[in-house]
């Protein structure tokens, strides 16, 4: 049986997969690995029809593990995510029947077209890797990872995710439009028919927990961990927001952090891992106050300014 690939030859290997069917997004590619392999969940948000969706079957497709997809509609029920005890009528008896939840890649799409209460099924899931139906516990598989997608709050037919279910994503991400060039190239390789169809497994879960095991022993320095927590105090005095980071945020940013180094190549995480993820990990945690609101401001602008007025450890 041939060794298992190293970590960065998996990761490329990864990367390779996923740039066949999304060309030009490398940026937003090794930000959805940092919420996998960071041991989070990625919701990616941005206008219909961009390649969100496209995004999370490629990553799907090059993992070898479950996967399930789950179109969100105003009608959608908790159990028919969480799944429910059955009755067998030739016993008497009631057997549970596992929802699409358990597995290991759950593509939950065009999330926010749900109710709140739909939408509140996943926060035990994606807190705790484990699911509560009638009061019995049961275990999802490992790893479990949740990529959500979903349009602007504003447009029609929407609700906008509480701020509870925001936090238990480890980034909000875009994919944004195309180059030309990349653009051009999406027509053609799409001529007779579809990139995702050639993508192969490149990943097993075994794999995925060994490097997720790996980021968790990155280094991170003290004086990265204090700049750290110098723009998360920050968000928590900001005027212009009305609620800062948690500290659930500040671990997740710490994670983070810890996965993009490794996605770098490096044993180590530096101030521009923590720089480059500030937008990513914070933007969708923090409430922004309604006159920053009225007046067009962003929560990535914020952070943006906040991020800059830090002094950055040498």
């Amino acid at each position: 049986m041939a060794p298992p690939d190293s970590t960065p030859a998996t990761i490329d290997r990864l990367r390779t997969a996923m740039r066949g069917v999304l060309s030009g997004k490398d940026d937003v590619i090794d930000l959805l690995l940092v919420g996998l392999l960071g041991s989070g969940h990625v919701l990616v948000e941005d206008v219909p029809g961009v390649g969100k969706t496209t995004l999370a079957k490629a990553l799907a497709r090059a993992l070898a593990m479950t996967f399930t997809r789950v179109q969100f509609t105003p009608d959608l029920l908790p159990t028919d995510i969480l799944g429910s005890q059955v009755l067998n009528p030739k016993n008497g008896t009631f057997a549970f029947h596992k929802g699409p939840i358990f597995t290991n890649v759950l593509l939950a799409d065009e999330i926010n077209r749900a109710s709140p209460r739909t939408q509140s099924a996943l926060l035990e899931a994606m807190n705790e890797a484990q699911a509560t139906v009638d009061g019995v516990t049961h275990a999802l598989p490992s790893p479990f990872f949740v990529v959500a997608t979903q349009n602007p709050a504003d447009y029609q037919g929407t609700y906008p995710l509480p701020e509870a279910q925001l936090d238990r994503f480890l980034l909000r991400i875009g994919v944004g439009y195309p180059a030309p060039e990349a653009e051009l190239a999406m027509l053609l390789a799409r001529r007779t028919t579809d990139p995702l169809t050639s993508v192969e497994a490149v990943c097993d879960e075994k794999t995925v927990v060994r490097i997720q095991a790996e980021v968790r022993e990155v280094e991170v320095k003290d004086a990265v961990v204090r700049y750290l927590l110098e723009i998360v105090a920050r968000t928590r005095q900001a005027e212009q927001l009305e609620l800062g980071i948690s500290p659930r945020g500040a671990l997740s940013f710490y994670r983070a952090a810890q996965a993009r180094a490794l996605l770098q190549g490096r044993t180590y995480a530096s101030p521009d891992d923590v720089h480059a993820l500030a937008a990513p990990v914070l933007a969708h945690r923090v409430m922004l106050t309604q006159p920053a609101r009225y007046g067009g401001v962003t929560a990535e602008s914020v952070i943006g300014e906040l991020v800059g007025d830090v002094r950055v450890p040498t």
